[in-house]
């Protein structure tokens, strides 16, 4: 069992920044991809952001490109995703998921995203 828990979300005004943490225990953080995806009210949970087991590699949908980014720090079983230039149509609750994966370079993709654990959600608003 892995147990996921994000924190960082809240208020902040369009063209502001947060950053969401998302704290891992149980099994081994580092035998996971990790993701980042959000739901908005009314709509599919969509994919944000993925990162490898080593952190080398990651991907963004088209939607966050170069302005979120991804990270992560085996060491303190911890995935980041920085966001920046918020606007109101990111708003939406951010969950954080983990995807058990042999190679360490393989990340999650959105087209066959399988997650494994999920966390229960942290809300961002951008006010406009």
């Amino acid at each position: 069992q892995v147990q996921l828990v994000e924190s960082g979300g809240g208020l902040v005004q369009t063209g502001g920044a947060l950053r969401l943490s998302c704290d891992a225990s149980g099994r081994t953080f580092s035998g996971y991809a990790m993701g980042w995806f959000r739901q908005a009210p009314g709509k599919e949970r969509e994919f944000v952001a993925s990162i490898s087991r080593s952190g080398r590699n990651t991907y963004y949908a088209d939607s966050v490109k170069s302005r979120f980014t991804i990270s992560r720090d085996n060491a303190k079983n911890t995935v980041y995703l920085q966001m920046g230039s918020l606007k109101p149509e990111d708003t939406a609750v951010y969950y954080c998921a983990a995807e058990r994966k042999l190679s360490v370079a393989t990340i999650i993709l959105p087209g066959n995203a399988d997650p494994d654990y999920w966390g229960q959600g942290t809300q961002v608003t951008v006010s406009s």
